[in-house]
């Protein structure tokens, strides 16, 4: 017996696997969102290019989601991957010398923005995993692919990405975000 993907298996597989990574992207995003609203931890200027690279991420999930899987789609998600990695990594190199601090809290005994490091990382290798199964009998395209569960993800996404960019404006206002963010500069008082 010969244990070959049918177009049909590819299909299941590319759909899952779209629906499960913007959950996990979602995911991402509402752990940040709830380390920023609960313990009141403000994202750095770096910090808020690795959240706009697990949104671009998401968008191209979520055109997987509701379009059907597609190399362009996946393009999207391999470049924001990238540019995120590219943020995170640099945020890591600027706190690896010993002495000179870090930024934010640490979850599980590393910074938010080395786990950023790592699910960009991750997220490129299930693309890459991904994108080998879907070559095995060719892009499994279907008109619509998320059915109920990826409606649901595609809904909270849309809702985190506005919490998201909200509080952005109300943190950084039009101008550049401060380097050491304190507090929302749209909610302060003015004199």
């Amino acid at each position: 017996m010969n244990p070959t993907l049918t177009p049909s298996m590819a299909a299941y597989l590319s759909r899952g696997f779209n629906v499960a990574a913007l959950f996990g992207i979602n995911a991402v995003l509402l752990v940040a969102l709830f380390d920023q609203f609960v313990f009141g931890e403000l994202p750095c200027p770096l910090c808020l290019l690795q959240r706009m690279g697990f949104i671009m991420v998401g968008c191209g999930f979520l055109l997987n989601v509701r379009y059907g899987a597609s190399s362009l789609h996946y393009g999207v998600v391999i470049l924001s991957a990238l540019a995120g990695a590219l943020a995170a990594g640099r945020q890591v190199l600027l706190h690896i010398v010993p002495g000179t601090g870090t930024f934010g809290a640490a979850l599980f005994g590393w910074h938010f923005y080395t786990w950023a490091f790592i699910a960009f990382m991750l997220t490129l290798l299930g693309v890459g995993l991904i994108l080998l199964v879907e070559a095995r009998v060719g892009e499994a395209r279907a008109a619509t692919v998320g059915g109920r569960p990826g409606q649901w993800a595609g809904f909270l996404f849309a809702g985190v990405v506005l919490v998201n960019a909200v509080s952005t404006f109300l943190q950084c206002g039009l101008g550049p975000c401060a380097d050491d963010p304190t507090g929302y500069l749209l909610l302060e008082r003015q004199p």
